[in-house]
């Protein structure tokens, strides 16, 4: 995948009916990101395509499936998945150094229970997640595009939480954090107005252990900054 970005003014991406949250650039990829991304794709990373995953198939086991939108450069992604190994992880990013970095993160500590996929997360869910086949979703720190004219690429928007909320099983749970306050606020707005998503907190809630608080995070908090954490789980429709 390349890392050009393709996108018009506004950000959609032609021929792809929706605004990108993300902007793939051409940049630096070390030759360790390199090696693994080449050698750890073949392996660990699934291709895109326009058919339902076989989790089954894929993972050689049927379990409790969580999907990770934005893996970054994967130490968090990798460490949940390396705390719990009864739960299978899937695993979406854009970008080749983070890619390259999350295969790293797999090799190196031996985890059997994720895989990568390299594309554009709307595309992924809407064509190879089946409905109510996923028994969690992480969404953390996703681009805050603080910019007032930026805001429609914002990932969590309406339209987007109407398609998480699909692949929920019942009961199944939607996290998302940031540590932007003006986007913390929009995610519950749009998160509430969800009607098949019920909060599990009063608004925001504490960090749930199951996050690792990286490094960034932590320095951010002794600075004085926020971090806004959000669960919300899929009611049983009848």
């Amino acid at each position: 995948m390349s890392d050009i970005d393709d996108t018009d003014a506004d950000g959609a991406t032609p021929g792809h009916g929706h605004i990108r949250s993300y902007v793939l650039r051409q940049g630096r990829v070390s030759d360790a990101q390199r090696r693994f991304h080449e050698e750890g794709m073949p392996r660990w990373g699934i291709p895109y395509q326009a058919t339902a995953l076989d989790f089954d198939a894929v993972f050689g086991r049927r379990t409790h499936r969580i999907l990770e939108i934005g893996c970054g450069m994967g130490e968090t992604t990798a460490t949940i998945a390396e705390r719990h190994p009864q739960n299978d992880y899937l695993g979406i990013e854009v970008h080749t150094p983070g890619v390259g970095s999350l295969l790293k993160e797999i090799s190196t500590r031996g985890i059997a229970n994720l895989r990568v996929i390299q594309h554009d997360a709307v595309e992924v869910v809407r064509d190879m997640i089946a409905p109510g086949s996923l028994s969690g979703i992480h969404i953390f720190f996703p681009d805050p595009w603080p910019k007032k004219r930026q805001q429609k690429r914002r990932l969590i928007q309406p339209e987007f939480v109407a398609l998480l909320a699909d692949r929920l099983a019942p009961s199944g749970y939607l996290h998302c954090a940031t540590d932007w306050e003006d986007y913390a606020n929009q995610m519950l707005e749009v998160l509430n107005g969800e009607r098949r998503l019920l909060n599990m907190a009063n608004g925001f809630t504490p960090r749930p252990p199951y996050r690792p608080q990286t490094k960034f995070e932590s320095r951010g908090l002794k600075l004085g900054h926020g971090v806004w954490d959000l669960v919300f789980r899929r009611a049983s429709m009848r």
